[in-house]
């Protein structure tokens, strides 16, 4: 049976502290049929990360070993880790009508525009309201010490520079705020005509009707 709908791949970026995570879990709690994507990875767990669910955790030979069987939709190397999306279980979702979402940079976020996968993507950048408050926000989480909160700060005008590379771009001054405007965007994406796989059958069905003097 076709989905009443195909699936929308939704891409959400920001520089690290900007809030991509939080707002990928609040998506999450507003609508549960929303999928997060899973990636592959070469780092090691944090503590409480559990191997399928937060990440694929592989080898370094195993992920090379994907990205040349082109098993990746997209893969990048992150501050020396490598880091990549599986291909396959994005597409089946997207064709069962299911919106997977990522929480990736711009260098994933351009791969994915340039793939087979692209008309059914949505992306959406989210920016920081100010430098100072994004470099609290990081301090503020506690996962990272000095060093690392500090090339993390340095790669963030990088990241910030590939704004205008989106569909969408947030400024998130607020958790509240910034939800609503996600919940808006997703809703209007699932209308767009490539989104309704039943659509072309129903004109057809139409012209028939006009064809045959049914009015």
């Amino acid at each position: 049976m076709q989905a009443t709908r195909r699936g929308l791949l939704i891409i959400l970026s920001s520089p690290s502290g900007a809030g991509k995570s939080t707002m990928a879990r609040a998506m999450r709690a507003w609508d549960e049929s929303i999928v997060f994507s899973v990636s592959a990875t070469t780092r090691a767990p944090r503590a409480g990360e559990v191997d399928g669910e937060d990440y694929h955790f592989v080898s370094e030979t195993e992920f090379k070993h994907m990205v040349a069987n082109g098993e990746m939709l997209e893969h990048a190397h992150v501050f020396g880790n490598f880091y990549g999306s599986p291909k396959a279980a994005v597409a089946e979702a997207i064709e069962a009508g299911q919106d997977v979402l990522f929480d990736i940079d711009w260098q994933g976020a351009q791969q994915i525009r340039n793939s087979a996968l692209a008309p059914h993507t949505l992306s959406i950048f989210l920016l920081p309201p100010s430098i100072a408050e994004l470099k609290r926000r990081l301090e503020g989480r506690g996962q990272d010490g000095a060093e690392t909160i500090e090339k993390r700060m340095l790669k963030s005008w990088d990241e910030i520079s590939h704004w205008d590379g989106y569909d969408y771009v947030l400024v998130n001054n607020g958790q509240d705020e910034t939800q609503e405007q996600l919940k808006s965007i997703v809703a209007a994406s699932r209308l767009k005509r490539m989104q309704q796989p039943g659509l072309t059958e129903h004109v057809r069905k139409l012209q028939m009707e006009f064809e045959e003097g049914r009015i």
